[in-house]
Order: structure tokens, then C-alpha cells, then sequence
């Protein structure tokens, strides 16, 4: 195999890329800092694939996809899923596992290929920093429910705790449809059921606004200090001690699904929530929000532009079928969420049944599913708390999975930036981010921590990464040219790809992915939580963490442009191809 290497002088003088880039021609690859001998690789490579799965399966396929898939048209709504999944989802997965592989760098340092747009490796490691911080506040409540599970009776099964108002309301079957009585002041009170109370004041006591944080609540941060120490065990050796652990982390959470669904089945009114679930309604395939949000939750399931899979591919062996990886894992990903979908709706149909309600008053999405709902209905189980340390356990491997990707990110990204200064104390390293991390998390587990979390969550993972997955997709189909990208799968697998993928690359994929982005700009909303409207001030706040990771695009852009001499054409030139190995 031969490696060449384009010298900067000649291409400033001639301007001639790829001639100029066989200018040196060397038998092997230099060895440099971050390559993969440096670096390590995995240890199988089921390791890897088994911690993309993990990955990409994360807590939005239980509690997400579901809710979007009844709410737009049941069954039709695999049409634009399944769909959007091979027009975009794979192609971004596809490139980013190649890039990651065939580099073996970080996100930071695989932008060598374009220094120009360096700045889209800051943007991926600081939407993966922001995401671990409030990643980790769902994982402290999982803990927190999974210890509350081992009580019997389970403590959001009834009303008459210390936590719990005069307006908390078991739902029965004979219970009343209406939630809303009056009060002796004539106000019309909203009732909620014990594990909505549980939830809302015991779990994490809020205030009435983001304006007031009020103290700490000891309980989530004693839990948010256990996860942060899990994950810097799972971590502390980087992708050697994580590729063990996801062998329980990806594998479990299947385990528990299929469990649950087989005692979800023998419910009664299991097969009610399921046909509701399921049932097609053709109708609503003529409304463009369902098509917007299939391609919404493809590009948010998968998580393309985090940095996570160029990470992980990074320490691949060079000759590993990453090709093959890039179509099993994404189908794994979809086929696991429309799997959940019965588990879930197995559930809500019995528990609908149990409160004499229509399914769709007992569905909801995000945490109040995870956290409100389903647990409501573990309580109807015999041997309750037995199915709820179950589906927490669950809860748990499904979010350490995705957590192990995003903070390796971050170690990851600094040390291939820094190998001589954070190379060799990766260890000391990583416990320092996790430290960093625990730190900016600390507001979360306060009274009024559950507004800033809906700001960071609203925020942080919409507008910033699809800007990012759109430039990136940009950069290396047109600017690092996708048949020079296909060129380097072949050194890698050994045959060429289909040219379907080149053309997603080129058209397709970045097309939708700027329909994306006006699609959120139309369909925009400020964020709430429940009947609480966030104030103009919160807004703003939200607005300035997504711009966080957007911001370095533009400026180290402006700095490489600025520093390197020469017409705007051979400065083009010379950043473009600064860097190149084949």
C-alpha cells in the first residue's frame, strides 16, 4: 500500500491538489501521535459493534418514537421512518464510521482533512460535552427509581405520603374521565395520579419556575455522583474497558424488552393499546409534520454529528467491513424502537383499561412516559416492585450506553489533540472531565433543575447538530470530494461500495437535511413544561448553549483564513489539501 502526502509550498505555487498530493510517496504510513498503534484498537470487534448498537440505542427509543409513531398515523408512519432511514440516517452513519476508521483520529483531529472547517470538530466534542451533562441527570433518576423499586409497596402506588396533595387521585375504573375539580375557591384544580406527584414532588421537589432553584435536592445528587463514578469506571481504560462492559449494557436492555412484552401481551387490555399503536391511518401520510418528524427522529435516534461514531470507528482495525457495520446497526437501531413501541403500548392499553380511559389520554412522550406512566402501571402488576426493579435496570443500561460514547468524545478529542501532554494519562484525564462534567451538572439537581433541563434539551441537540451534520456532509462530499472518499473504503474493505451512497452524499442527504432545518424553523416553538410558559430571559439562554457548539465554526474558519498567506484561491487551495493520506 502507498502513502502519499501533499506538500503545502507546491500546492500554494501550482495549485494542483491532486497532482501535487503524490508528490512524496512512502512506502508505509508515518507514525505519528493518535495513529492507531498509539491509540489502541478494539479488543473484538463485536466490542465495537456491540457499543454503536449501544450507542444509537438509547432512552428516545423507548420513549420517543412510540409517541411519534401513534400520534402520526400508527403503522403509516414506518412508511417516512423506514424512508428518511436509508436517505439519510445510514448515509451519515456510513460516512461518519468510514472517516472515523480510516483516520483513527478524534473528532477534533479528523478535521485535518479541511482545516478550514476545524471548527466542526469543536462543535461535535461541545454538543457532546453539553449532552453528558444533562444525559447524566436522567441516569441519577433511573438510580433513584431503581432504589425506591426495592419498597413494597411501591411509593408512587397510592396517595397519603408525606409529598403527596389533596388533589392526588388513583385512577380506578370507576374513576371519572374529567382531571379537574374546583376547589373551595372556585379554581379549577388539575388532579394527578401518585406517580405524577411522586415524580413532580418527591423526585424532584420543583419550584415554580426557573427563576428559583431553590437548594439542592441530596437525593439526585448523591445519584448524580454514582453515575458520574460508573461512568468513569466503565471508561477509565478507554474503549478496553467499555468494549467489556457493553457485552451486559446493549445485550441487557433486549433481554428486559422481550420479558416485559411477554407479560405485557397476557394483560388485559394488552391488544387494545398494541391496535392503537399499530393500526394505520393513511390519511395523515398527507401531512408534511409527519415527514418532517420521521426525519427528525432518524437523525436524532442514530446520532450523527456528536462526534460519537467518528470516535468509536476511530479504533477500529484498518481493515475492518465498517461497510457492513453502517447497514446492520442503524436496522438494529429502528427495529429496536418499533419493537419497544409494543412493549410500551402493551402496557398503556391494560392501564387504560384498568382507569376505563381512551389509550391517548394515558400516553405521553420523554420523561413523563419513563418516569410517570409506565410506572403507573407496574403498580397494577402483581409483584410489582420485581417488573419495576426490572424496567429500571433497563432504563439504566440504555442510558450508560449512550453515555459511554459522549464522554469518550470528550477524552478522546483531547488527547489525540494533546498525545504527548493527555496521550499517556488518559486515565487522569477522563476522570478530570467527569469531575467537569459533574460540576456543570450540579444546577440540574437543584429544586428548579428540571426547567433547566427542558432548556438544555430543547436547545442543545436541534438547531447546532443539524447545522453541523449538514456541514459536514457539505465539506466531505464537495470540498474532500466523495470519490476520494470511496477510494479509501476500497483501501479499507476491499471493493467499492454502491454508488447509492455517493449520490446520498452528494443530493440527497444534504438536501434533507436543509428541508430539516426549515421544517424546525416553521414548526418552531418555545419550550414548556406543562402549563409552565419559560420566560423570554430562559429563551435567550437556550438560543446561547446551541450556539455554544456553532460558534468555533465560524471563527477558527476566519483564523486559519486569516493566518495562512496568499489569494483567497490558493488559501482555499492550501487548507483544502493540507492534509492527506491515501
Amino acid at each position: 500500500m502507498k502513502f502519499f502526502k501533499a506538500s503545502p509550498e507546491r500546492v500554494e505555487q501550482d495549485g494542483d491538489a491532486d497532482q501535487l498530493a503524490k508528490e512524496q510517496e512512502i512506502d508505509e504510513p508515518p507514525m505519528e501521535e493518535g495513529s492507531a498503534e498509539t491509540r489502541g484498537n478494539w479488543t473484538r470487534q463485536l466490542d465495537f459493534m456491540l457499543s454503536c448498537v449501544g450507542y444509537a440505542v438509547g432512552l428516545g427509543n423507548l420513549w420517543r418514537f412510540p409517541y411519534l409513531c401513534m400520534r402520526n398515523g400508527g403503522g403509516a408512519f414506518l412508511i417516512p421512518y423506514f424512508g428518511f432511514l436509508f436517505l439519510c440516517g445510514v448515509p451519515l452513519f456510513f460516512m461518519e464510521l468510514s472517516l472515523g476508521q480510516f483516520s483513527c483520529l478524534s473528532p477534533l483531529e479528523v478535521w485535518k482533512i479541511s482545516p478550514l472547517f476545524r471548527g466542526l470538530g469543536w462543535g461535535m466534542v461541545l454538543v457532546s460535552g453539553i449532552l453528558s451533562i444533562y444525559y447524566n441527570l436522567i441516569i441519577s433518576w433511573v438510580l433513584y427509581y431503581l432504589y425506591s423499586s426495592f419498597s413494597n409497596p411501591l411509593p408512587w402506588a397510592s396517595c397519603g405520603n408525606e409529598w403527596n396533595t389533596p388533589y392526588c387521585l388513583v385512577r380506578t375504573h370507576n374513576s371519572s374521565n374529567s382531571s379537574l375539580v374546583t376547589n373551595s375557591s372556585g379554581l379549577n384544580i388539575t388532579h394527578k395520579t401518585p406517580s405524577q406527584e411522586f415524580f413532580e414532588r418527591k423526585v424532584l421537589n420543583m419550584t415554580d419556575g426557573i427563576g428559583n432553584l431553590g437548594g439542592f435536592n441530596t437525593h439526585l445528587l448523591i445519584c448524580l455522583i454514582i453515575a458520574w463514578v460508573i461512568i468513569f469506571l466503565c471508561l477509565f481504560k478507554g474503549v478496553k474497558s467499555s468494549g467489556k462492559v457493553v457485552y451486559v449494557t446493549a445485550i441487557c436492555p433486549y433481554i428486559f424488552l422481550f420479558i416485559l412484552l411477554i407479560r405485557g401481551t397476557l394483560l388485559d387490555g394488552a391488544w387494545d393499546g398494541i391496535r392503537f399503536y399499530i393500526t394505520p391511518q393513511w390519511h395523515k401520510l398527507k401531512s408534511m409534520k409527519v415527514w418532517g418528524e420521521a426525519c427528525l427522529q432518524i437523525f436524532y435516534s442514530l446520532g450523527p454529528a456528536w462526534g460519537g461514531l467518528i470516535t468509536m470507528s476511530s479504533y477500529n482495525k484498518f481493515k475492518n467491513n465498517m461497510y457492513h457495520d453502517a447497514l446492520i446497526v442503524p436496522v438494529i437501531n429502528c427495529g429496536t424502537s418499533f419493537f419497544a413501541g409494543f412493549v410500551i403500548f402493551s402496557i398503556i392499553g391494560f392501564m387504560a383499561k384498568e382507569a376505563n380511559l381512551p389509550v391517548d389520554k394515558v400516553i405521553t412522550e420523554g420523561p413523563g412516559l419513563a418516569f410517570v406512566a409506565y410506572p403507573e402501571a407496574l403498580t397494577r402488576l402483581p409483584f410489582s416492585p420485581a417488573w419495576a426493579v426490572m424496567f429500571f435496570v433497563m432504563l439504566l443500561t440504555l442510558g450508560l450506553d449512550s453515555q459511554f460514547g459522549q464522554v469518550e468524545t470528550l477524552a478522546s478529542g483531547f488527547a489525540d489533540s494533546f498525545p504527548h501532554t493527555l496521550g499517556k494519562r488518559k486515565t487522569f484525564f477522563t476522570a478530570f472531565i467527569c469531575l467537569i462534567e459533574f460540576l456543570f451538572g450540579l444546577p440540574l439537581v437543584t429544586r428548579g433543575g428540571m426547567y433547566i433541563f427542558q432548556i438544555l434539551d430543547w436547545y442543545c441537540a436541534a438547531f447546532s447538530v443539524m447545522v453541523i451534520a449538514l456541514l459536514e456532509c457539505i465539506v466531505i462530499a464537495w470540498i474532500y470530494k466523495a470519490r476520494r472518499l470511496y477510494d479509501e473504503i476500497e483501501m479499507m474493505i476491499g471493493y467499492k461500495p454502491s454508488i447509492w451512497w455517493k449520490i446520498c452524499w452528494l443530493c440527497i442527504t444534504p438536501s434533507l437535511m436543509i428541508w430539516i432545518l426549515i421544517f424546525t424553523a416553521i414548526h418552531y416553538a418555545p419550550p414548556k413544561y406543562g402549563k409552565y410558559i419559560f420566560p423570554k430571559w430562559a429563551i435567550s439562554l437556550g438560543w446561547s448553549i446551541a450556539m455554544v457548539s456553532i460558534i468555533p465554526i465560524p471563527i477558527v474558519a476566519i483564523y486559519k483564513f486569516l493566518i495562512t498567506p496568499g489569494t483567497p484561491l490558493q488559501v482555499c487551495s492550501l487548507i483544502k489539501f493540507q492534509y492527506k493520506i491515501y
